[in-house]
């Protein structure tokens, strides 16, 4: 894709992809989102020289991994400058599944149980009971102390994706601008996607290829199923946020007042 239609969140590294600035979105009361505090990305193993500089620069804090253990030992986190690396799987089933890498998937056949059900089913669960994202919300419960922070798992859209939306509910940014975010990772990634169809091609059928890039593309009806999953346990985002992480009307409006401007 050109350099001039990539969304200008987008910070241009080497090493790494969809390494994004959660800053600039409008919140309901008329603030933004500070740029420079809240950062979502992909795996980050292959950052450059020239990426930890830049990376330096922003002053980051924490780097926060939603991936098990497989993932992260495959392809470990590098120290950023003086951040805390923290690792919290958001699938707490898979952390001692051995890590399969996607070639071997799709030539032992395992592809076939990635569809669209699954995934629906993996994003409704996600955000309920989730150690995962109890520290990530600890961590922006003390902002003057934790920002900035990346957040990130392998391919930073699913996992990250749902992250994503919690903190930037959290904030006060519209449902519907918490979507136009996460879906921007079918843009930003959109490279990355191709060479793992093009991939894929070499294994599996036309038709087996045709529904995995269905799968593979995110939909609204992902992060919708996050997001019902929330409503239909609590009834509403507020009382999510007091009982699943301590995030009181109080502590919101702290974390908002250091966030927003």
């Amino acid at each position: 894709m050109p350099n001039q239609l990539m969304p200008s969140c987008l910070i241009p590294l080497e090493g790494a992809f969809n390494f994004r600035d959660m800053g600039g979105y409008r919140a309901s009361d008329g603030r933004s989102v500070k740029r420079g505090l809240l950062f979502r990305a992909a795996e980050l193993t292959g950052l450059t020289p020239d990426d930890h500089r830049q990376l330096e620069a922003i002053g980051l804090k924490h780097v926060f991994d939603y991936r098990n253990r497989g993932e992260a030992e495959q392809k470990p986190d590098p120290v950023i400058g003086q951040a805390i690396n923290t690792r919290v799987p958001a699938n707490e089933a898979a952390e001692q599944a051995p890590h399969i890498d996607l070639v071997e998937m799709f030539q032992k056949g395992l592809h076939r149980h990635f569809s669209s059900d699954m995934l629906t089913k993996m994003y409704a669960n996600l955000p309920i009971g989730s150690s995962s994202y109890r520290e990530l919300m600890k961590l922006l419960s003390s902002p003057e102390t934790n920002l900035p922070l990346v957040q990130h798992c392998a391919g930073g859209r699913d996992r990250t994706g749902v992250g994503s939306m919690l903190i930037l509910l959290t904030l006060g940014v519209p449902y519907e601008t918490v979507m136009e975010d996460y879906l921007l990772s079918n843009i930003t990634l959109m490279s990355y996607h191709q060479e793992l169809f093009d991939m894929a091609a070499q294994y599996i059928s036309i038709e087996e290829l045709r529904s995995f890039e269905d799968a593979m593309r995110l939909q609204e009806k992902y992060l919708d199923a996050s997001m019902d999953s929330i409503l239909r346990e609590y009834g509403s985002f507020e009382r999510y946020l007091e009982l699943e992480f301590g995030i009181d009307e109080a502590v919101r409006a702290r974390i908002q007042d250091y966030c927003l401007e």
